[in-house]
């Protein structure tokens, strides 16, 4: 009964994330950017598979991956041999990142190198930054002078690689951290920082993710460096032709074998990798074993469902969308329905929901799931306006990853290292899957209509999306901090002015 009333809690709070950019959706297909009846079946179709998909995940990784994760990192930790952690954190991130979802998805969009050689390129940069994030934890290393080297790395880099493969470098950083690795890695953290006593414990717990982002884009810079192809292209996916509702129900049907080893093959790593661990260690007991092994279930059903919905449903109607707004009159509504469609696409991405529940916990309640929420949106939303921008005028990328990093990493100076932590995190969790299956198809419809350069000009979305969550969190920090100050200061007012009356009738 009470596994029955978590998942009626989980699907009605997914119904709330999917309904608004399903509104938006349609609306906008009987308005302005008319969608065939096919695709707007396949479009609805697939959300109803979303928010049955949402539900079932959030419910699955809170019974597994969530203590499966805290259980490795407090034990690996621990270890009295650096080799033994070492070797575990990066086989966990390279095999997790190998399977994960938007990742292919991004490396079948770009036909200049071959789909394996580019997920294993950015596999090695996610293992090899899991282990440095994870020793950052151990060693209580501040995260922003990480930050700081690293990125000024990645921008040296970008420099000398060649110009078409820089979108997609730092697109690469944003899908790896999808909702494989997301909920997994988090937890992760914060087992490894359960195992430190310090007053910056829990802080320290945030940034895996953020740093994890970073290595993929240093790898695939480097492979554009050394493989240096002719040209890197793109190319637009096929919409298909669906005359019946019969017929759109029968392709989701015909999908699904697919997604369902997709998924297998993702979770299979991370459930083989906790099988030995628990082998080893014994650490849970019966009970807890069922319960992560239903949870597993649970999250392997959800991501099926949400994945065969947003690919099959979503990305066809986000590039006809696309293209439709950019070839009409108007194309300037590109910026104004882009930041609608970003503000509220956000909220529908599964591992989102992970990240603002877990923030609220470790906090202690201080920063809400409603400002995280509200925080995030509003982030997405510039990004997408911006990212809209450069299709229509083929802005080149720099004049806005260069300033949105620096002002980001200026304002860890500032705020305290928790939102710093979690403002990075954000970042790589807000690019998930519905970034790269309809925000991405959006702007490859658009740049192709306009006839612009998708390697170039739409590529680089999703490292939009990744990037401005890192200001306007860091910012709802700092305003965290002026407002108590400004409140302290009004309370010292009073008690002086107490202590003036007192004085006064003494």
């Amino acid at each position: 009964m009470r596994l029955n009333k978590q998942l009626k809690e989980k699907i009605q709070e997914s119904m709330a994330s999917v309904l608004p950019i399903t509104a938006i959706v349609f609306l906008l297909s009987v308005t302005i950017a008319p969608l065939d009846p096919g695709t707007l079946v396949l479009f609805l179709f697939g959300a109803i598979l979303l928010v049955g998909g949402m539900g079932l995940f959030t419910l699955g990784v809170d019974m597994s991956m969530i203590p499966m994760g805290e259980g490795v990192g407090v034990t690996v930790s621990r270890s009295k041999h650096l080799l033994i952690p070492i070797a575990v954190y990066f086989l966990l991130g390279v095999l997790t990142t190998m399977a994960e979802p938007d990742l292919t998805v991004l490396a079948e969009q770009v036909s200049a190198i071959d789909d394996t050689l580019l997920i294993l390129t950015v596999a090695v940069g996610v293992g090899l930054f899991l282990v440095a994030a994870t020793l950052r934890i151990q060693r209580g290393i501040p995260l922003r002078r990480l930050l700081l080297v690293f990125y000024s790395i990645v921008f040296a880099l970008a420099f000398l690689a060649p110009g078409n493969f820089i979108p997609v470098s730092f697109d690469s950083g944003g899908v790896t951290t999808g909702p494989i690795t997301v909920p997994f890695i988090m937890s992760l953290g914060l087992g490894i920082a359960s195992t430190r006593s310090d007053k910056n414990s829990a802080s320290d717990s945030f940034g895996l993710i953020s740093l994890c982002s970073i290595g993929p884009i240093l790898c695939v810079l480097l492979l554009g460096i050394i493989y240096r192809p002719a040209e890197a292209a793109s190319h637009l996916s096929v919409i298909p032709t669906v005359p019946t509702t019969a017929k759109a129900a029968q392709f989701f049907i015909s999908s699904f074998p697919t997604y369902l080893e997709e998924v297998a093959m993702a979770l299979l790593p991370v459930a083989g990798l906790f099988l030995v661990f628990q082998t080893i260690t014994r650490r849970f007991k019966r009970g807890k074993l069922l319960r992560i092994g239903a949870g597993l279930l649970y999250t392997y059903l959800g991501l099926v469902l949400f994945l065969c919905g947003v690919n099959v449903g979503f990305m066809p109607a986000g590039q006809l969308i696309g293209a439709t707004i950019a070839s009409g009159p108007r194309s300037w509504l590109l910026i104004p329905i882009g930041m609608l469609i970003g503000y509220y696409i956000v909220k529908a991405e599964p591992a989102v929901a992970v990240l603002t529940k877990q923030v609220e916990e470790v906090s202690n309640g201080s920063i809400s799931h409603k400002a995280m929420g509200l925080a995030l949106s509003v982030g997405v939303c510039v990004s997408v306006g911006l990212a809209m921008v450069r299709v229509l005028t083929g802005l080149d990328i720099f004049w806005l990853l260069i300033p949105g990093y620096a002002i980001s990493l200026g304002l860890t100076f500032v705020v305290p290292s928790i939102f710093t932590g979690i403002a990075f995190d954000s970042g790589g969790v807000a690019s998930g899957p519905m970034t790269a299956t309809f925000l991405l198809p959006f702007a490859q419809g658009a740049c192709h209509a306009l006839g612009g350069n998708i390697m170039t000009d739409a590529f680089g979305i999703v490292a939009m999306v990744a990037m401005t969550p890192l200001v306007t969190i860091q910012v709802m920090g700092l305003s965290s901090i002026l407002r108590h100050k400004l409140a302290r200061r009004r309370l010292r007012s009073r008690m002086e002015r107490v202590e003036d009356v007192v004085l006064y009738f003494d």
